[in-house]
This record gives C-alpha cells, sequence and structure tokens, in this order.
C-alpha cells in the first residue's frame, strides 16, 4: 500500500468512526424502587426492537396502582418519532385506559379510550413531537450530548405542549453499590415539575421525581439495569 492509499484508508475510517451515533439505542431492562403518593412500589423500564421498530415500556405497581405505559416508535434520522401508545392504570379499583394514534402523513394526532371528547383530536402535529415517555430517551441522549438546556414538544392527553429542561446541578446516586456522577435536569410548568437524574453510560433516568403543587406524586430510582 502506498502512503497516499494509507492516509486515505485512515481518513475513511476517521470519519466512518465521526458518523457512527454516539447515543445509539440499545435494548435495556431497568429496575426501580418507586413510590406512587407516597405508598411504596416497584417499577420497571425496558426498551426492545423489532426491525426498525422499538417497543419503550414502563411500568409501576403497588398494593393500591397498577400504572402501565408503552409507546412504539422509530429512530429517524435520531429523532424518536412515536407510532403509537397506549397508557393504562388502576387507581382504588378504577381502570382508565387510553389509546394514542400518530398519523404522520396526515399530520394529526388522536386520542381513543377513556377520554373526554374534547381530549380526542385531532392535534396538529410537528415534526419532533414525542410523548412523555419518549422524553426519557431523548433527555438520556441530549445530556449525552452536552446540552445543558433542552426543548422538546410534546403530545399528551388531547394537547401539544411545550416542555423546557435545564440543567439544575450535578449529584451523585448509588445504584447497586456503585456512585453514579448524574446530571440533575428540571422542568416545571403549570403546577407540574418534573425532575430527572441522567448518568453516563445509563440508558434510562437514574432517578425520576414527579410533583404537582409541591406535593410529589411518584419516584423511580434506578436498583439495576442490563
Amino acid at each position: 500500500m502506498t502512503r497516499m492509499s494509507a492516509l486515505l484508508a485512515i481518513s475513511s475510517a476517521a470519519l466512518a468512526t465521526a458518523a457512527a451515533p454516539a447515543h445509539a439505542l440499545k435494548p435495556f431492562t431497568a429496575q426501580y424502587d418507586a413510590s406512587f403518593k407516597g405508598i411504596s412500589a416497584g417499577g420497571s423500564m425496558s426498551l426492545s426492537q423489532q426491525g426498525n421498530r422499538w417497543t419503550y415500556a414502563m411500568g409501576i405497581r403497588n398494593a393500591m396502582a397498577n400504572l402501565s405505559q408503552a409507546t412504539v416508535f422509530e429512530d429517524a434520522a435520531g429523532r424518536y418519532r412515536p407510532l403509537g401508545g397506549s397508557d393504562r392504570s388502576t387507581y382504588l379499583m378504577k381502570t382508565r385506559s387510553v389509546v394514542t394514534h400518530y398519523n404522520w402523513k396526515g399530520m394529526q394526532a388522536r386520542w381513543t379510550g377513556d377520554v373526554k371528547p374534547q381530549r380526542a383530536g385531532p392535534v396538529a402535529m410537528q415534526v419532533g413531537d414525542m410523548d412523555a415517555l419518549l422524553v426519557n430517551l431523548a433527555l438520556v441522549r441530549d445530556v449525552g450530548f452536552g446540552r445543558t438546556s433542552m426543548n422538546y414538544r410534546l403530545l399528551e392527553n388531547g394537547k401539544a405542549k411545550p416542555m423546557a429542561y435545564r440543567v439544575a446541578g450535578r449529584e451523585k446516586i448509588t445504584v447497586g453499590g456503585r456512585a453514579l456522577d448524574t446530571t440533575k435536569v428540571v422542568q416545571s410548568a403549570g403546577g407540574k415539575q418534573t425532575t430527572a437524574w441522567i448518568a453516563a453510560g445509563v440508558p434510562a433516568p437514574v432517578r425520576i421525581v414527579q410533583r404537582e403543587d409541591g406535593s410529589e406524586v411518584f419516584r423511580l430510582q434506578l436498583t439495576s439495569w442490563r
């Protein structure tokens, strides 16, 4: 091989490495200690792949409540584009089930199931729209890229709304005897506040706390992942 050929080969390899996604999605399963309205619960998150489609699921369960959410989506050039979602909750013997339908050709979202007529849609969609579950994955990706403020557009409960997170410091959190250096991000709107802690190399948030009007609604604390 000539010196010029060798240099071209090295340059090509470097370009290929630079083009590879730094935060490519990979299947995982994560377990959490959780609490819902002050009562201890078990929690889990998982990401699985079938072809070019991914399913991201989260569940929280205790003696009083069983909450489960799932989103089917595709990775469209780095954007997590939702294709369908489900949200089911049972609390104090009352069950609510909602299905979200995304029509990317018609650029409309609709909701069916236990929804009020005014919350059924359609809602006009924009490129980059996500649901609440996918925001978790986007935070892991964007904090990993070193961003200090993150703006998303969320489709939820028959409406679209902006969601802005900002970095609020760093904190060490111990998971399975291992101290993780995490980045704390916070978003607040309409009396609700969500705080998430993100660690490099961990595919899901290490901790999530949601509050409404100052009171904690639920908390997830990572215990293990694989």
